[in-house]
């Protein structure tokens, strides 16, 4: 049986419109920089691969994030949910992630993503 991890990864492809499979693996871009990353059919992901959470958990419960918060329901909901490469994954945790909702430039910067992120929805199967 699937990680929890794992899971949440293929809830995200299955979600994603870019995301393809092919040859036993799902196959789309990374949310921010569009490099080719991907995840097998049971939900490992390929080396490189991570799990965004595009609103970050952390910022769930507290009321500057209250806007971005209820247009997800929690933050493993699959509207918060995206697969991106771990370069960037990593840099918007020590960045906008960081310094919280609070930061005009944070809430700027996840607003984009989510709409990115909504751009490429599609109910998964």
């Amino acid at each position: 049986m699937a990680t929890r991890l794992h899971a949440l990864m293929l809830l995200a492809a299955r979600s994603d419109s870019r995301a393809a499979l092919l040859d036993g693996h799902w196959q789309t871009g990374c949310l921010h920089c569009r490099s080719r990353i991907g995840i097998t059919a049971a939900g490992k992901p390929w080396p490189g691969t991570t799990l965004e959470h595009i609103v970050p958990r952390s910022w769930f419960g507290r009321s500057q994030a209250a806007a971005l918060v209820q247009r997800v329901e929690s933050a493993d909901d699959p509207r918060n949910l995206a697969l991106a490469c771990a370069r960037c994954n990593h840099q918007k945790g020590r960045g906008p992630d960081a310094r919280g909702p609070a930061d005009a430039r944070a809430h700027a910067i996840v607003e984009r993503l989510l709409a990115t992120r909504m751009s490429r929805w599609r109910a998964p199967d």
